[in-house]
């Protein structure tokens, strides 16, 4: 009799992660002036958002806490500041998710394609060394033939 069991790991679909022709030295590649200008430019839109989202909550929770008075009046027909206020929240969201994703499409995409090329252009040339440019990965780094990723 058959086994009902199929052997999963010969039909089991590759992820992209699990390429064997790409390997990375991910320490080289986190070093590379790619990466690098990456997460210096993903910072520099992050942290600014994160900061004026949350000040802009907290402002809302301590005018809830300390001016009820304000956020009561009525702006129309029963409509307060407060609901106003807590509506905006909602949209802040939304305008801050667009904006990153529209940073994202114009900027971060582009940037992480670059670095994704020069990690797989280290990962290939096997010693840590890019072939044009860029920074060199730290010396005794070996690649495993199964895993395809770069280990110290």
């Amino acid at each position: 009799m058959a086994d009902p069991t199929p052997d999963y790991a010969e039909n089991a679909p590759r992820r992209r992660f699990e390429r064997e022709d790409q390997s990375i030295d991910w320490i080289a590649a986190e070093r590379s002036p790619e990466f690098r200008e990456l997460i210096a430019r993903k910072r520099r839109f992050v942290v600014p958002a994160t900061i004026f989202f949350l000040g802009w909550y907290l402002g809302f929770i301590a005018l809830a806490g300390y001016a009820p008075d304000f956020m009561g009046e009525s702006i129309y027909q029963g409509f307060t500041v407060g609901y106003a206020l807590a509506l905006s929240q909602f949209v802040m969201t939304w305008v801050l998710g667009w904006m990153y994703v529209r940073r994202a499409d114009d900027e971060f995409d582009s940037l992480a394609e670059r670095a994704a090329a020069r990690a797989i252009e280290v990962g290939r040339s096997g010693d840590g060394q890019p072939t044009a440019g860029g920074t060199t990965g730290p010396a005794g780094t070996t690649t495993t033939e199964h895993e395809g990723v770069t280990r110290r």
